[in-house]
């Protein structure tokens, strides 16, 4: 009798828990089906060119700072003035310089009284001693007066000159013509050694700084003209190699390059990313794998896109991104070339949600 309801409780239990997948599965599949738009992924293989990074940024530039700590008295301009050679950007309080200076002044007021007397009285000596009226000694003795009171002179004189350049960092002035980028110091601020407090440039002269991979710097030659995609602005400018940097020890395996660009109608800013295509074939043969930025989805700074199941069902994979050609981005890994890939969708996308492809 107690095997009988045991299995029967068993079989019970199983056809409650079918029922219930049943409903389950019935619910998620009566839900709202969304209708969606996909791609086919892009892979391109064609260009065998070399293609990496880079970023605009002034050939003339200045990050103007002091060798002087003080209180900033005043700022004369702001970011977006024009600026000429020599003229005063940053006033910081030198009253302390001041003091210093009359100190120094009255140092040299005094050395040069001393110096004066000493050598009316060398050359006094001198004559004495041509006519035997003075001995060697004392003769000895004002002599090295006189050569230290020229001494004394001269060290104030110095003392003065370094008060002088001192003087120079306290008034922050403009070394070329250009325009004000940043202003990072207010009136009554503090004013620290070596810490920027103006940045000027001279605008319409660019030159591209990219970094190459130690697998390909070997073809960069100095002269050689490269194409510069300018993603921004969606242009595409010519420019020249003029510097190859024959050391990676600071920049983590990538060298650098510098690219003067030509002179071009283009609004472009320092700042500005690129992609720079030099006419030196890949030594690595990959396919690229490429998306369209508005297919994107992003959460922190992860970034995915929604896939096609084989059930039709939107799945989220989380990508591993390269570089941008435009308006499309590069994708390193989580995506490969025979997926499909959802670039619109008329309701909200989630992971499991059914699908309809238009």
């Amino acid at each position: 009798m107690k095997k009988y309801l045991y299995l029967f409780t068993l079989t019970t239990a199983l056809l409650f828990l079918t029922s219930c997948g049943s409903e389950d599965q019935k619910a998620v599949d009566n839900g709202p089906t969304i209708p969606v738009k996909v791609n086919q992924v892009q892979a391109n293989g064609n260009s065998p060119f070399l293609s990496v990074s880079g970023k605009i940024q002034a050939a003339n530039s200045a990050d103007l700072s002091t060798r002087m700590m003080g209180y900033v008295n005043k700022v004369h301009v702001n970011v977006g003035d024009k600026v000429r050679k020599g003229q005063l950007l940053v006033s910081i309080n030198n009253a302390d310089l001041q003091a210093k200076r009359a100190q120094v002044n009255a140092g040299i007021t005094e050395a040069t009284v001393a110096f004066n007397n000493a050598e009316k009285d060398y050359k006094r000596f001198q004559n004495l001693f041509a006519d035997n009226s003075a001995s060697q000694k004392e003769m000895d003795d004002m002599t090295a007066h006189y050569k230290m009171a020229k001494a004394r002179l001269e060290s104030a004189t110095q003392m003065k000159n370094e008060v002088n350049a001192q003087f120079a960092y306290s008034n922050i002035t403009a070394p070329f013509n250009g325009i004000v980028t940043s202003k990072n110091v207010e009136e009554g601020n503090m004013a620290n050694p070596g810490v920027p407090l103006i940045s000027i440039e001279t605008p319409g002269d660019f030159e591209v700084m990219a970094m190459v991979p130690e697998s390909e710097i070997s073809d960069i030659k100095k002269g050689t003209s490269v194409d510069v995609v300018v993603k921004a602005i969606n242009k595409t400018l010519k420019g020249k190699v003029t510097e190859v940097s024959t050391s990676a020890k600071n920049t983590g395996g990538q060298y650098l390059v510098k690219i003067d660009l030509d002179n071009t109608e283009a609004n472009i800013l320092s700042g500005m990313f690129t992609t720079v295509q030099f006419p030196v074939e890949r030594k690595a043969k990959s396919t690229m794998v490429l998306i369209p930025t508005e297919a994107l989805v992003t959460n922190g700074q992860l970034s995915g896109v929604y896939t096609v199941s084989q059930s039709n069902t939107a799945i989220l994979r989380w990508l591993r991104l390269g570089r941008t050609f435009g308006d499309q981005v590069e994708v390193l890994s989580g995506l490969n070339a025979d997926e499909a890939y959802i670039v619109s969708a008329e309701g909200k996308l989630y992971n499991g949600v059914k699908i309809s492809i238009q």
